[in-house]
């Protein structure tokens, strides 16, 4: 009972520091933006500039699993939407992922996931109550191009996976998640309510500065080794 309760508590001080405002929202664009950056920088994770290109859309996540006996998981993450004829990125939304668990787990883990979505179908996930992606993308040695990769929706590779994980966490009860719209955070960001819909697909709102620098750095690094 104790075990529990303290698992408890600890949750609670966790989701505690959730508390955001919008020079929060700020810094973690442009953290986002930084990881991504990095990413693109190792050849054995980079994300094919070709694959880049043909993207619909994106989400970057951060998530992160700490504790011991009982883990919490949580993060946050932005999307983009590209414009079926322009190809211009979209403004961004903010997402929230979130999962905690019973279980003798152990340790620390970050990760941070580049998820791709390949097809107009596929984008429309996002404004799903909860986009699911049950299992977690694995690095995997192999061609250096190639980045790390895992189709969740196949066959038509629908929705690819990259991640670039950092720390050590062991535990037997390691799940996958699922990815919700983060409402509150958007309604922070912009001064209004809005729906997924209204701000990567029906141009509701514009890009913020720190929007338009993401997608700067998105569609330099599609350039990238294009001949």
């Amino acid at each position: 009972m104790k075990i529990i309760t303290l698992g408890i508590l600890l949750l609670g001080f966790v989701g505690a520091t959730h508390a955001i405002d919008k020079p929060e929202l700020e810094r973690r664009i442009r953290t986002l933006t930084t990881k991504f950056d990095a990413l693109q920088s190792k050849p054995d994770k980079r994300i094919p500039a070709e694959t880049l290109r043909e993207a619909k859309a994106i989400v970057l996540l951060d998530r992160t699993k700490a504790g011991f006996i009982f883990a919490y998981q949580g993060g946050g993450g932005v999307a983009m939407a590209r414009h079926p004829e322009t190809e211009k990125w979209s403004a961004l939304a903010f997402l929230g992922a979130d999962e905690a668990s019973l279980g003798f787990q152990v340790g620390g883990q970050q990760t941070f996931f580049v998820i791709l979505l390949m097809t107009t179908n596929a984008t429309r996930l996002l404004t799903e109550p909860n986009f699911e992606f049950g299992g977690e993308a694995r690095g995997t040695g192999g061609d250096a191009t190639a980045g790390v990769e895992k189709t969740i929706v196949s066959p038509e590779r629908a929705v690819l996976v990259y991640d670039d994980r950092q720390g050590l966490y062991g535990g037997a009860a390691i799940k996958g998640g699922s990815i919700r719209p983060d409402s509150e955070a958007n309604r922070l960001y912009y001064g209004q309510g809005l729906t997924m819909k209204d701000i990567l697909f029906d141009g509701k709102v514009q890009p913020t500065d720190a929007a338009t620098a993401l997608a700067a750095r998105l569609t330099e690094h599609a350039k990238t080794a294009q001949k």
